[in-house]
């Protein structure tokens, strides 16, 4: 190899020995053309089914919507309609309750009145059956005239009812109880010139005496077991006598004042 001048330079050829080897003429067949396989193309237009399935699954939700929408709806309406009846109950209720307590105050007002007229009427029975039981009875209210000592007003005193002694009088009068004893001795007494009846009737012995007194009231019992006893009023000067005697039915169990 030489070189001439710089940039430029010439390659000789060498030799080169040459292998051969004779190939087997079973062993290498020619192959086969190959051909390779066509390229698919996507299809530019979109399949038939795509907007079919959409618009179904867009009805399907449509109406599972819709049905939703439907329930909801009924199941306010169920329950509207029962809150209704029940606020419709309630009142009705409450009306009720209203009217059953104003009945049960009128009631109440009545039963009341009812047990306060049984009150009295047992009030009245029970003053009725005492007043049978023990009536009462005016037995001297007709005024009458002292003239004088000598003068005198005597009634007798029942047996088996208390003596109820009240009078007035128009100037000092004197009132005793007499025993029938005393009351004869008394009479003895005027009889023998012991004294006027003013002061025979009071001094003579006595239950009991009132002397100089303008007014007497006073409840006797001791005639209620016994018939033994007469009231006697005199006065030393003319005045007049306002009795107002009265007695009641009260009957002793036992002989009471004198007679026991």
């Amino acid at each position: 190899m030489t070189t001439e001048e710089l940039g430029g330079a010439i390659m000789t050829s060498t030799p080169v020995d040459q292998i051969t080897t004779e190939a087997d003429s079973t062993s290498l067949q020619p192959a086969e053309p190959y051909s390779p396989p066509p390229a698919t193309r996507s299809s530019s237009r979109p399949s038939a089914w795509v907007p079919l399935f959409q618009s179904r699954e867009r009805r399907w939700w449509t109406i599972a919507l819709a049905a939703t929408l439907l329930i909801t709806a009924f199941g306010i309406g169920v329950l509207y309609v029962d809150d209704s009846n029940n606020q419709a109950s309630i009142r009705s209720l409450t009306t009720q309750n209203e009217s059953l307590t104003g009945r049960n105050q009128i009631i109440q007002d009545q039963l009341n009145k009812t047990q306060a007229n049984l009150t009295a009427s047992l009030g009245e029975l029970a003053t009725t059956k005492a007043a049978l039981e023990h009536p009462h009875l005016t037995i001297w209210n007709v005024q009458q005239q002292l003239k004088g000592p000598t003068w005198y007003l005597a009634g007798g005193i029942p047996d088996t009812f208390t003596y109820h002694l009240k009078a007035t009088s128009t100037g000092p009068m004197s009132v005793s109880v007499l025993t029938l004893e005393q009351w004869a001795k008394a009479i003895q007494c005027v009889d023998n010139g012991g004294g006027s009846t003013h002061w025979c009737m009071h001094h003579s012995g006595t239950a009991m005496s009132w002397l100089s007194v303008t007014s007497v009231n006073y409840d006797f019992h001791l005639g209620e077991g016994c018939a033994d006893y007469v009231s006697v009023f005199t006065s030393a000067s003319a005045i007049t006598v306002t009795p107002n005697v009265s007695v009641t039915y009260n009957p002793a169990t036992s002989a009471t004042g004198a007679c026991a």
